[in-house]
């Protein structure tokens, strides 16, 4: 009887850690789809000037030609001029449950805005007028993109110009 009782635990642990395995399999499906995703900067506007720093309104169109059905809980990135750093910003939901989130559905785009801080004591006083004053009109954003669907997360890397 005993060894029936061992063979029974060893059955059920095995079952177990082989449905684990296929629940691991079945969430690296998506994977390929969340790596297809691709961020485009498409505006860059002045929202406030003040006297040490500036806000500016980023709206990125994020695309999703893949199958899935996926949501874009942050974008970490860096806005540049002619290869000078403005500085850094993050659009992020991760306070926000994944069905409270907007959905990029299969074959759509979406823009999402964010608020970008410039500081005037980080570009210097010439490069701080020049974004106010709209003089300057060619950005380039480099960054992580976070897809995620409701079996995988995936980080990917972008490089946008506007």
């Amino acid at each position: 009887m005993a060894l029936q009782s061992r063979l029974t635990v060893y059955a059920a642990i095995a079952g177990v850690l082989a449905l684990m395995g296929g629940i691991v399999y079945y969430a690296s499906l998506d994977n390929v789809s969340l790596d297809q995703v691709e961020v485009e900067l498409t505006d860059v506007t002045l929202r406030e000037a003040g006297e040490d720093e500036a806000k500016f309104v980023l709206t990125f169109l994020v695309k999703n030609p893949s199958e899935k059905i996926y949501v874009v809980p942050v974008i970490a990135y860096e806005l540049y001029d002619d290869d000078v750093l403005l500085g850094s910003g993050k659009y992020s939901t991760e306070d926000v449950a994944l069905p409270g989130r907007a959905q990029i559905f299969a074959g759509g785009e979406v823009p999402l805005k964010n608020t970008f801080i410039l500081k005037k004591s980080e570009v210097g006083s010439e490069i701080y007028q020049s974004m106010i004053n709209g003089k300057i009109t060619d950005y380039v954003v480099e960054g992580i993109i976070t897809t995620q669907s409701t079996w995988s997360v995936a980080e990917n890397e972008f490089r946008s110009e506007k």
